[in-house]
């Protein structure tokens, strides 16, 4: 019964500040007001959350929740490439649509404490690029790929939600998407005259299940083929 108790009062809780991110932004999240909306006294909201970054973390997770969701549903066209634009316009359309709770995951980054939905949705667009490595269709390392899609699409939903409705370029985020996808894709305009980089890539992505090597030379030969990738 207690811990039936502490889940019904950790989801008031959330919904309370839900309410008040919506209604007044991230400076309605003070531990005062959340208590107060939701009926509880301070130090419940302490023991449930910890303190207030693990609340902002929790609520950031709430709100990101449904695009998760969405993201787990996307299912596979079979076509890597073509599942990294999906995934790129459902983030799109996520932040435009929440865009409260996506300035409170990715406008006021925190060194060193990324939130466990930020982290989720990171791992989500790693494995679509380490699928289209596999495929031997990416031009640059996994990771490099994965940080310049990454920041290409927050920088749009947080230069359009910062722009007026009235004002903002429709076409902005088609317009990054495909300019992201031209320099890590294989078989675009500035496609190199060598496959060396994405035979490397694509050895690079199989690599795990190599066991004919020992770990140390998966390891070795792991950091020679992502220096060919991205010289």
């Amino acid at each position: 019964m207690a811990t039936k108790t502490a889940v019904d009062t950790r989801i008031r809780i959330l919904e309370a500040a839900a309410a008040l991110l919506a209604a007044e932004g991230r400076d309605g999240l003070s531990t005062r007001a959340v208590s107060a909306a939701a009926g509880v006294q301070p130090p419940a909201l302490y023991r449930l959350f910890g303190d207030k970054d693990g609340l902002l973390d929790a609520v950031a997770a709430y709100g990101f929740d449904e695009y998760l969701k969405s993201k787990r549903a996307m299912g596979s066209t079979g076509d890597p490439v073509e599942d990294l634009r999906r995934g790129w316009d459902l983030h799109i359309e996520f932040g435009l649509s929440r865009p409260e709770f996506y300035v409170l995951m990715y406008g006021d980054p925190r060194p060193g404490r990324t939130s466990p939905a930020a982290r989720e949705a990171e791992a989500m667009l790693r494995a679509i690029i380490e699928r289209v490595a596999a495929a031997g269709r990416l031009r640059v390392g996994v990771e490099r790929a994965a940080r310049l899609t990454h920041a290409a699409g927050m920088g749009v939903v947080l230069t359009q939600i910062a722009t007026p409705e009235d004002q903002r370029d429709p076409d902005l985020s088609e317009t990054a998407r495909e300019t992201v996808l031209t320099r890590i894709l294989t078989g675009t305009p500035e496609s190199p005259g060598s496959d060396l980089p994405e035979r490397a890539i694509a050895l690079r992505a199989g690599l795990d299940g190599a066991t004919a090597l020992t770990e140390a030379e998966r390891t070795l030969l792991a950091e020679w083929l992502d220096r060919i990738a991205d010289a």
